[in-house]
Formats: structure tokens, sequence, C-alpha cells
């Protein structure tokens, strides 16, 4: 039976939970595009007073020594911003646009390394994101009826753009609260919810859904799923849509490889895979045939703005990139060079070396992540939210929508935090002899609704 010291949430628990379960309230005042970045830079400053009084605390409540992948991400964004400022002297771009472009690189590429790190280094329960998802959802569900409804009542779109703008951003679209888009041409209706597009919102839906599959109870665990499915199948993503029908099945398979049944449920799926090979890539071309023309507009601007990326890339500036954004010409709607693609952007902006400095980091989290899987429900987590990540890094501009999923890269972090206690005990480092190992730091023992007070 849990005891009243189980209930108990530390200040990071609660900052989060709240953070999450306000983000409708958020969305009205056009502040999720603030809190996001507020949120990382004060989680980091929490976790760097939790390391900095450490050696204080005693042996059994000391966080573990952050593992390696937290000191690689801390790294690789450090280096963004080096290739930023090199960038931008390399294309002569003055002193006040790299001022503005480090205060871009703080509240995006900064965000990949600060959540992570907060999530190794403080007290924070996976359970209580998941708890605090499945609430947000609760919400998302009572104020569907209102989106639902809102094109064919003759509410307008686009209801105010928060006076927030003034804060600076990229656009008026992370500021705005809109109810409704109209897919041009068509005139259908499609919703974006609390993101700044509907594509966008498919990303943060499925987050949101890897998150309430694992709530504990089976109320919120159906609330949270639901809300999710619904904004991925309003917002109309297809690539949510792919990263529903990939992302969780194949991290719940690598958790299973430790398991008999799992190779040998495996190898006569394979060999039958081999068998069909003609057959399933003429199905997944017309798959792709039909994922492409879904959107046809949409998918020829996309390739367009990766060919017009990958040539300027290479022709103009391959190591450090042209240091900003710069929008492409009428034929892509003069939409901004590589923003529907990560590594395009990434090679525009930043060249060779900032594509290797985000390959780097990802890689290295699908190493721990994979490793963790195979023992730790959160291992499984985390490895699904790095596969969606790299999923969309080829859909979206995973810089700046960070300020939305960073949930998912919280619980990386605490997958960190986990492997990094396994390490310590497999080299004998153990917190404390003889110490249970629900009494460590971030560890503290979680009930089936310890969460419930939230």
């Amino acid at each position: 039976m849990a005891t009243p010291a189980d209930y108990q949430t530390t200040a990071a628990e609660r900052l989060i939970s709240v953070a999450i379960q306000c983000t409708w309230l958020l969305w009205l005042l056009g502040g999720l595009y603030i809190a996001g970045p507020a949120m990382a830079w004060i989680l980091a400053a929490m976790a760097a007073v939790t390391l900095y009084l450490a050696p204080g605390d005693a042996t059994s409540w000391r966080p573990p020594p952050p593992h390696p992948v937290i000191f690689i991400w801390l790294l690789a964004m450090l280096a963004m911003l080096v290739i930023l400022i090199v960038g931008h002297l390399l294309n002569e771009l003055g002193t006040a646009k790299t001022i503005k472009s480090s205060i871009g690189w703080a509240k995006g590429w900064a965000l990949l390394a600060l959540f992570p790190l907060a999530g190794a280094l403080l007290p924070v329960r996976p359970e209580v994101i998941y708890r605090a998802v499945c609430r947000l959802g609760l919400q998302t569900l009572i104020l569907i009826p209102l989106f639902l409804v809102a094109p064919f009542v003759g509410l307008p779109g686009q209801l105010y753009v928060s006076p927030l703008k003034i804060v600076g951003g990229s656009g008026p679209e992370y500021f705005a609260v809109i109810l409704y888009t109209l897919e041009p041409g068509t005139g259908v209706p499609r919703w974006q919810f609390f993101a700044p597009w509907s594509p966008a919102a498919g990303m943060i839906a499925v987050v949101h859904i890897l998150c309430a599959l694992e709530e504990k109870q089976l109320g919120w665990k159906i609330i949270g799923v639901s809300a999710g499915l619904l904004i991925a199948l309003l917002c109309q993503s297809r690539l949510a849509l792919v990263a529903l029908a990939i992302v969780w099945p194949v991290s719940f398979g690598v958790s299973r490889l430790r398991q008999p049944w799992t190779w040998f449920t495996a190898a006569p799926a394979i060999l039958l895979l081999g068998l069909l090979s003609p057959q399933i890539q003429g199905l997944m071309e017309q798959a792709i045939q039909r994922f492409t023309s879904a959107r046809a507009d949409s998918s020829r601007v996309r390739a367009a703005l990766g060919r017009i990326a990958i040539e300027r890339w290479q022709n103009e500036a391959p190591w450090f990139g042209h240091g900003i954004v710069e929008n492409g010409p009428h034929l892509v709607e003069y939409m901004p060079i590589g923003s529907h693609h990560s590594w395009y952007g990434l090679l525009f902006v930043k060249g060779l070396l900032g594509a290797i400095a985000l390959a780097v980091p990802l890689a290295a989290s699908f190493w721990m992540a994979g490793r963790l899987a195979l023992y730790q429900p959160v291992g499984r987590v985390a490895l699904a939210m790095l596969l969606l990540l790299t999923l969309y890094s080829f859909g979206e501009n995973l810089e700046i929508l960070s300020y939305l999923y960073w949930p998912a890269l919280v619980i990386v972090g605490i997958a960190a935090r986990q492997a990094a206690w396994r390490r310590l005990e497999a080299t004998g480092g153990r917190a404390e002899e003889g110490a249970p190992a629900p009494h460590r730091q971030g560890e503290l023992t979680v009930a089936e609704d310890s969460v419930e007070r939230q």
C-alpha cells in the first residue's frame, strides 16, 4: 500500500505537470512559443543547482553522473552555436543578425540538449508526464466539438494574434489563435489545434499517444489515447498516420528482443517477407505514390525546397552553410528553403557540420535507449520518441517545434538517467550499499495511482 511519502511530487515534477496541463491556456494567451524555451532554461538551471549541491546530499539521494549521451547532446548543440557564428562571419551577415540568430538558437536547438539534461538530473518520474498528458487529453476532448463546428457555423478561422508577438518569433503563426484552416483548392476544413500548422499537430498528437499508452489507469489511458488519435486524424497529417503505424510497434519489438518468443515469431515472418519481397516492393511503391499524390501541391513544394537547398548547399556553402534562412522563389510559394526538412534545412543554414551535430547525438541516444528498452519500459518510450523525432526530421524542422514536443525530450533524459544507474551498478558503484533502489534520487516509489493528487 502506498505511503504518504509515495504521493509526494518534486518541484520539477509539479512544474512539468502544470506546464503540460496549461497548454490550452497558454495557446489562448499566445504564450506557448515563449513557455517552451522558458521551461527549458528554468529546468536546466534547476538541474545545474542540483548538480552543484549534490556533493552535500546523502549518497543515496545524489543523482547519478550524467550519462555520456547527455554530454554529447550538450556538446553537439554548443557546436550548433559555434557553427552558426562562423557561418555568419563567413557570409558577412553582421553583428545584429548574429545576435538575433543566437537568440533563435537559445529558443530552438538549445532545447534539444537542455530538456534531456533536466530529465537526467532532476527527480522526475515519467508517470507524472504520462498523467499530465492524459489530463491535457481530457481538456482536448472537451474543446474538440468547438473546433469541429467552427467552420460550419461561420466562426472565423483565425480569432486573433496575441500581442505577445512583440517578444519575437519566426512568424505570427506561432502566436495566432486559429480554430481551423481551409485547404487551398478544395476548401475542406483542416485543424491544427495548438500547433502552428497541421502537420506539427500530428507530430504532437503522436507524442501524446505514446505517453498515454504508458498510463497505468485504464480510464486516463483511454482519454489520453482518444484525444491524441482525434488530433492526429483531424489535422489530416499523412506523416502522423505513418508514425502511428511504425513507431510504437518497432519500439515494442526492440524491447522484446531478449525474449525467445520474439525470435521464434520473427524468423518465419522474415522468411515470408523475403519470399514475397517483389510483391511487397510493388505495394510500397503504390503506397508512396498514393502518399505523395494525397496532397500533390504540398509534396511538389517540399520536393522543390529540398532540391534548392541541396543545390545551393553544395555549390555555395558546404561546411558552415549560409548562416540564416532564406525564402525560396515563387516556385515554392516563397517558403523558407529547407523549412520542411530538418536535414535539408541544416545543410542549407549550417552546412555539413550542422547536420553532423544533429546526427551524432541522435545516433548515441538510439544506442542508449535501444539497450535500456531491453530492460526498462522508459527505455522503450524513449526509443519510440527518438524514432518519432527521426521520422519527423524528414518532414518537419525539429528545431522550430521543440517548444511543443519537449515532453519527449524530458523522457529521453529520464531514460539516460536510468541508463546511468545501470552503468553505475554494473561497475560496482551502487549509490549506497544496502540502499533500496527506490530511495535513490529520482526513483521515488511509484504506486499505481501515485500521481492522482497532482
